[in-house]
């Protein structure tokens, strides 16, 4: 898969390259927005450290084997995960998007994300 490719498929996250690692981040507030509101009585409000959340039960549960390789950063305006194995962050955020986007899955897991 080409860059501008890879760059469309995993929109509104963006990747970004350093020396050492990369990194796949989201600029929280718009995408997904409603999911966060489901839980809004427990104090869910779609920052980035909930985003958090719901990506490391989503790798717990979706993809345990990149739970050594995949970290993530999280701060309140921003969702961030990184590796200094590129291959197996774009695994992650591939299969995070597609689940993303499957309203049913993304609900479910999101019913067991723990508020950070």
């Amino acid at each position: 898969m080409d860059t501008n490719s890879f760059k469309e498929l995993i929109k509104p996250f963006f990747w970004v390259e350093h020396e050492n690692n990369v990194s796949v981040c989201l600029n929280v507030g718009e995408y997904k927005s409603e999911i966060f509101q489901l839980r809004e009585d427990e104090g869910f409000e779609g920052n980035g450290y909930d985003w958090g959340s719901l990506a490391k039960i989503f790798l717990e549960e979706q993809k345990p084997e990149l739970m050594e390789v995949v970290k993530f950063d999280p701060e309140a305006g921003m969702f961030c995960a990184y590796s200094s194995n590129t291959d197996a962050l774009k695994t992650f955020i591939i299969a995070f998007k597609e689940t993303c986007e499957n309203e049913t899955l993304i609900r479910d897991l999101f019913s067991r994300a723990e508020l950070d």
